[in-house]
């Protein structure tokens, strides 16, 4: 059984040379063809130089377009896509090999992030090891195929005519390839042992863009195409409840702020603050980037100002001191493990003290009641992941909470905004799925 590696590159020479070194170091021979997507850097060169064969698209004609080219080129059995800021380990390529060895009748299996994501800023963290958990947490048969770390059977990849090439740009190609199999009831499978580490780094606004526009509204779109929800993956139950909660926490947060004022949004905001205490002091430690340090600021200074002006002065020295403290254990306390444990205790008691300060000024309202109540069963229905996070560090998982909700605020958005495509697609009499355009 021969394996084909497929990798379409775009601009991704950096990331080349560790994603194609490491597949160097493969237990099992294999194929490997690198796809030059019209890169204006040195992406071809880096792959000869580790004896990948290399096509190129003549042009930046996409993900999609360059694993059809490889595809059509591969002279392997099975095709394995993995994207170029991927590294494998050495059993990754023989593992793939075993899957389809001891069941024949497989037609498909795909892989997951591993736990330590190649790029150590928070946001990277944080989205990489999110996608970890949805994998190993996910069920043995697969509903969909990811391109990311998949393999399929050469005859059947070109069975269904590969990715569908309209997806111009990296977004849902390869899950539509997979709702087209599972339509046909094709053998999928999802092996959590298959890892791959994620070397990307990530902003934030590239997460919301890539969330919204490559991912939540094709994906919605697709789904109303196909009349297919599996409860799997990031469409599990849960997450469509948490998508729902996420809305009528907005909703409620808006009546309080209008109808509470500032005694409901001071304690807010510095909770808030507090639970991005970990996010905002790695991004003044090591000079983030300015729209994350001026959030920040702005942030402190509204606190500031309705403390002001709510005579609640004793809230603003304790959230400054966690601040510091946080800022100083991110400096000074990674000369050893043994004083990163302590000031990592030692900081997380404190936050807890301030977090219990902080809900001491909230005004008693039951619009203040309602909306902490659906925070606490949204923060509940998904314990599971951030207890996965608390793995990184206690205060990590409690800087995920923010995200995680916002995720599930603009996932509602997406949906929204792709019900609304395909409704006036389908009045048009256009039944196609598009890319969306940003």
């Amino acid at each position: 059984m021969l394996i084909s590696v497929i990798i379409p590159a775009y601009n991704a020479a950096h990331y080349l040379q560790k994603c194609l070194g490491h597949l160097k170091t493969s237990t099992l021979a294999h194929e490997c063809i690198v796809v030059d997507d019209g890169s204006t850097d040195n992406s071809a060169e880096v792959a000869r130089g580790f004896g990948a064969t290399v096509l190129t698209t003549a042009g930046r004609r996409g993900p999609a377009h360059a694993r059809n080219l490889g595809a059509a080129a591969a002279k392997g059995d099975i095709l394995f896509f993995i994207d170029s800021d991927v590294c494998v380990y050495p059993e990754t390529v023989a593992r793939v090999a075993t899957n389809f060895e001891r069941e024949p009748d497989l037609d498909a299996v795909i892989g997951s992030y591993d736990t330590e994501p190649g790029s150590p800023d928070f946001i990277s963290q944080y989205r990489n090891l999110m996608h970890t958990f949805v994998h190993q947490n996910s069920h043995r048969d697969a509903c969909t195929f990811w391109s990311g770390c998949g393999a399929i059977k050469r005859d059947v990849f070109l069975q269904y005519s590969g990715f569908d090439e309209s997806f111009d740009r990296p977004a849902i190609e390869d899950i539509e390839l997979g709702y087209r199999l599972a339509r046909d009831k094709r053998k999928m499978a999802l092996d959590a042992g298959l890892l791959v580490k994620h070397l990307k780094a990530w902003s934030f606004m590239g997460v919301i863009k890539t969330d919204i526009f490559d991912r939540g509204v094709p994906w919605t779109e697709l789904i109303l195409r196909d009349k297919r929800m599996p409860n799997d993956l990031n469409l599990q139950l849960s997450q469509r409840v948490s998508v729902a909660l996420a809305f009528i926490l907005v909703i409620a947060a808006a009546f309080a702020a209008v109808y509470v004022g500032q005694a409901f949004l001071l304690p807010l905001f510095a909770l808030l603050f507090l639970a991005l205490l970990a996010y905002e002091a790695e991004s003044a430690s090591v000079g983030g980037s300015p729209r994350a340090m001026a959030g920040m600021c702005v942030l402190i200074a509204a606190i500031g100002v309705m403390a002001y002006r709510t005579g609640h002065f004793g809230i603003f020295p304790p959230l400054l001191l966690a601040f510091v403290l946080l800022l100083l254990r991110h400096r000074y306390a990674y000369a050893g493990e043994r004083r990163r444990k302590m000031t990592g205790l030692f900081c997380g008691i404190y936050v807890l003290f301030v977090v219990l300060f902080v809900l001491t000024y909230l005004p008693y309202d039951p619009l203040v009641f309602f909306f902490f109540l659906v925070l606490s069963v949204l923060i509940l229905l998904n314990t599971q992941f951030y207890v996965f996070l608390a793995g990184k560090g206690r205060l990590f998982a409690l800087a995920a909470i923010p995200f995680h909700l916002l995720f599930h605020f603009y996932n509602g958005i997406s949906f929204l905004i792709g019900l609304t495509r395909h409704a006036m697609r389908k009045l048009s009499g256009n039944k196609k799925t598009l890319p969306v355009q940003r």
